[in-house]
């Protein structure tokens, strides 16, 4: 029997030293058996140490990359990452809708870990507003939970508590990451089904660098093979704890992470 490869598409900015952004976006999604594609929103300037600038797509070159990979491949899943510019979230918001895509995976990328602002406060309020409630999952961290909400969100109660403002906010399910928090690993989901903890034993290790785009991506991933929601974030933080573990400890900053540490064990395998 022929293989049926799934098709997932990264909508996110470019990060050219390959921990961050689109190129770990493929790299997760070929971790899990599936086949990547992507549209750039903005090419940023980074390495493991920063942030030194962002150079946004205009919506028009957005709609351009997207529509061809559309028009040609079956789109399983959507992971959706930095997009900066409110021109850039209405043309994917439109592209949603009219193409009604599929485990739609929302990960908020607002600010980089070493303090550059990826998006302003008009556009981060219209992204709420706009690409919330076509999301069927958006995956913030604290930071980003309490600048899409205005709320403070400093521990595990806190988290609830910004999880039930963001799904009100029309967002299907909500996971508020806790890589923030002091002990372990804790991430909050809020759905139809209430609120869960999914916790995992914290990795002692700086090489962090794309951590929140690889959870993303590998729920997208196994959204896309035919996980049901809780089994995919199950999974995926098994997968990203196995990632942080094995990191290379390549640059001088927060290093990238092993993305390739599950790819044998998955290749070639079709859940659903």
């Amino acid at each position: 029997m022929q293989y049926k490869m799934r098709v997932v598409i990264s909508i996110a900015g470019f990060d050219p030293s390959g921990g961050a952004g689109i190129l770990a976006d493929i790299k997760t999604f070929e971790a899990f058996g599936c086949f990547g594609t992507a549209a750039i929103t903005s090419l940023t300037s980074q390495n493991t140490v920063g942030v030194y600038g962002a150079y946004h797509q205009p919506p028009e070159i957005v709609r351009a990359q997207i529509e061809p990979i559309l028009a040609d491949f079956d789109i399983a899943a959507v992971k959706i990452g930095m997009l900066p510019t409110r021109e850039a979230i209405e043309v994917v918001a439109e592209i949603i809708e009219r193409k009604r895509l599929p485990n739609v995976v929302l990960d908020p990328v607002i600010r980089s870990t070493s303090g550059y602002d990826l998006i302003d406060d008009a556009a981060a309020g219209f992204l709420a507003a706009r690409l919330l409630p076509l999301a069927d999952i958006v995956t913030p961290n604290m930071v980003e939970a309490e600048r899409l909400t205005g709320l403070t969100v400093t521990d595990l109660d806190q988290m609830k508590q910004v999880g039930l403002r963001l799904r009100e906010m029309s967002a299907r399910a909500v996971l508020i990451k806790g890589g923030h928090l002091k002990d372990e690993a804790t991430d909050v989901l809020v759905d139809g089904f209430g609120v869960r903890l999914f916790s995992a034993p914290r990795v002692a290790t700086g090489n962090t660098h794309g951590t929140g785009c690889t959870l993303s991506s590998a729920i997208a991933a196994l959204l896309a093979r035919g996980y049901e929601l809780d089994a995919a974030i199950s999974r995926a933080k098994e997968y990203l704890g196995a990632a942080l573990s094995t990191a290379p400890a390549i640059g001088h900053g927060a290093g990238p992470l092993n993305h390739g540490v599950w790819s044998e064990e998955c290749r070639g395998r079709n859940d659903g």
